[in-house]
C-alpha cells in the first residue's frame, strides 16, 4: 500500500516540509509520485518512529542515518546505542545533582543564597561544567 506525503504527515505526526528535509538529508525516499505529491511505502511510518527514537536518545541525523543500511532496513551499532546510553547516564547523574542542588538552595535557611555553603558549590560545580555525582550533592535540609 502506498500513501502520499500528506497522509504520512497526519498518521506520524511529522511535518511536510520535515519530510522533504528528511529526503533531502537522504533520511527518507519516496517510491513515486502522483501528480506533484510524493508517494510512500506504508513502511516510511516504521521507519519515521525509528529517526524519532534516535533524535529523542540524542543521535544527530547524521547518526541516524549511518543506522540504516543502503537497502534501507535498520542497521545499527549496537556498541553506538551502548555509549550513547552511557552518555545518557552522565546527563541523568549531572541533572540530578543539579536538581538536587537547587531543592536545597530552595528549602536553605541560611539569610542568603550567597551564604549558603552548598549553594556557593552548586556554583562553582555549574561555573566548571561538571555536576557531582548524586551520591555527593548538597541535601536539602531536614525539617523538624
Amino acid at each position: 500500500m502506498t500513501i502520499d506525503i500528506a497522509e504520512v504527515a497526519r498518521r506520524s505526526g511529522v511535518p511536510a516540509s520535515t519530510l522533504r528535509f528528511y529526503e533531502e538529508k537522504r533520511l527518507i525516499a519516496p517510491i513515486g509520485r502522483r501528480g506533484l505529491r510524493r508517494l510512500f511505502d506504508l513502511e516510511i511510518l516504521d521507519r519515521l518512529a525509528l529517526i524519532a527514537l534516535g533524535r529523542a536518545a540524542g543521535f544527530s541525523l547524521d547518526e541516524v542515518a549511518r543506522m540504516f543500511a543502503p537497502d534501507g532496513r535498520p542497521r545499527i551499532d549496537r556498541r553506538k546505542l551502548a555509549a550513547k546510553a552511557d552518555e545518557l547516564d552522565r546527563t541523568i547523574r549531572k541533572l540530578i545533582a543539579m536538581r538536587d542542588g537547587l531543592r536545597h538552595a530552595a528549602a536553605c535557611p541560611a539569610p542568603s543564597h550567597m551564604e549558603c555553603p552548598h549553594f556557593r558549590r552548586l556554583m562553582r560545580v555549574a561555573a566548571l561544567g561538571k555536576a557531582r555525582s548524586p551520591k555527593r550533592a548538597p541535601r536539602a535540609p531536614r525539617s523538624g
